[in-house]
């Protein structure tokens, strides 16, 4: 496609080599314009498997793309998503935006500063499952609404990576279920949390509109776990969403509307703004487990 976006992507480990590159690759409304990792013989092979050129330094891969995609630790996106923006390139921010809630400022003022396109992968969103399941909640006048995500990461595995194993639960599963039931119930104006990032977590969300939900997270489950689920009830009825109905299309349509944006086309509400308000969220529960 000759009006296709040059996409940068910062980060060569096992998400980036799995979903980012060879979507970014593949196009038609992007191709992949380079790699950067902190590792660089990480980032020459991750690159080399899809015929793009790996740089020894960030400016390099600043210079030869139009939009930068992350697929680094929270901690790392945001200084780096920073500098991305500062550089006038629009960002594809990996959920969450930062490590911690001033990370997360930081990043978001500076791309609200340079004024460039940005969008966060809250990759459920992107799917026409979720999406419709979105379309049905609307027509319930729903007033309730549970999710539950539990997987096996603290057991090891690729996903078992620092900041992970650190933060828990909260930060790695808690954005999807609150972005989801935000969107589900109204826009999320307190939160209660209870439990254990690294055990069982426990949160209860009071919506605008007067919605309450609550939501299970846990990353120490073992063995056949059941798919990741979101129910909303309402006066009209109910329905309910599993991670297992979504299918493999919701990547490409992100990547697809990412470029639209880059391109002039209107963008979504799911920006780095939102994914400050999601951050906020979970912020707010990490300082009630931490007692303050």
């Amino acid at each position: 496609m000759s009006d296709s976006v040059a996409v940068g992507l910062v980060g060569a480990g096992p998400w980036a080599g799995m979903v980012h590159a060879p979507t970014l690759a593949e196009g038609p409304s992007t191709r992949l314009a380079g790699v950067w990792a902190r590792r660089p013989e990480a980032s020459a092979e991750l690159a080399g498997r899809h015929g793009a050129p790996s740089f020894e330094r960030i400016e390099e891969l600043f210079d030869a793309c139009e939009a930068v995609a992350f697929s680094v630790p929270p901690d790392v996106q945001a200084d780096l998503a920073a500098r991305a923006a500062r550089a006038g390139k629009a960002v594809l921010l990996e959920k969450p935006l930062a490590m911690d809630l001033d990370g997360a400022r930081r990043a978001a003022g500076a791309i609200a500063e340079a004024g460039v396109v940005s969008q966060m992968v809250f990759t459920l969103r992107y799917s026409r499952a979720a999406r419709a399941f979105l379309g049905r909640v609307r027509d319930l006048d729903p007033f309730g609404g549970y999710g539950s995500f539990v997987s096996s990461v603290l057991s090891g595995g690729p996903f078992a990576t620092p900041w992970r194993l650190e933060k828990g639960a909260l930060l790695d599963l808690g954005p999807h279920i609150v972005d989801l039931l935000d969107a589900s119930l109204g826009r999320v104006a307190g939160v209660r949390a209870h439990g254990d990032p690294l055990g069982w977590l426990g949160l209860t969300l009071e919506h605008e509109g007067g919605a309450v939900s609550q939501a299970s997270v846990s990353m120490a489950g073992t063995g056949e776990l059941p798919p990741a689920h979101v129910e909303v009830y309402g006066r009209k009825g109910h329905a309910r969403l599993d991670w297992s109905e979504l299918g493999d299309d919701a990547f490409a349509t992100m990547v697809a509307e990412f470029a639209g944006a880059v391109r002039g086309e209107p963008g979504g509400a799911l920006d780095a703004a939102h994914g400050l308000r999601i951050q906020e969220i979970l912020a707010s529960a990490e300082a009630q487990l931490a007692g303050e």
